[in-house]
């Protein structure tokens, strides 16, 4: 069985994610979302919090989509859960620079885990999660930037880091 991980801190996650995970399902058996504990990022949103929504949006694929918390150095979560490949998703060229530099440090630390690129809908490529926030913020437009079930969980007002 083909199993993928896709990793990020996922605050929140956006439909630039859930675009990059759902065609992923055309080349994997299985993806695990990884929603990352960073000490570098203040997040918005709890873990609990960002992990549920993930679950509420591929409800529809659940057999095909597992969503993991994890802490720590993604090489060593992908061994622990014998994950032999990572899917990252690219936008910009800036995004391919960033990403080849992680890439080549976790061949340093596991040469038998690959990674996988895929670039990006053309429509996605302005999307990002910190983006996002400043319009959770200011309380902005959410619409075509981040799922369905987060928008209706914000209207009913669920609050950051609750």
């Amino acid at each position: 069985m083909k199993r993928a991980l896709f990793p990020g801190t996922f605050d929140p996650i956006t439909l630039g994610h859930t675009e990059i995970i759902e065609r992923g399902l055309d080349l994997f058996d299985e993806i695990i979302v990884g929603v990352g504990v960073n000490s570098a990022k203040q997040t918005m949103f709890s873990l609990e919090q960002r992990i549920l929504w993930i679950q509420e949006y591929f409800l529809k694929y659940h057999h095909k989509v597992k969503v993991m918390p994890f802490d720590g150095l993604t090489v060593d979560f992908a061994k622990k859960h014998e994950i032999k490949f990572l899917l990252r998703g690219l936008r910009s060229a800036p995004d391919f620079e960033y990403e080849k530099h992680i890439f080549l440090l976790n061949k340093h630390l596991d040469d038998k885990i690959e990674t996988v690129f895929l670039v990006s809908d053309t429509q996605y490529i302005g999307i990002s999660s910190t983006l996002v926030r400043e319009i959770i913020k200011y309380q902005g437009k959410l619409e075509g930037l981040v799922p369905q079930n987060i928008i209706n969980s914000i209207n009913k007002g669920i609050n950051p880091n609750s």
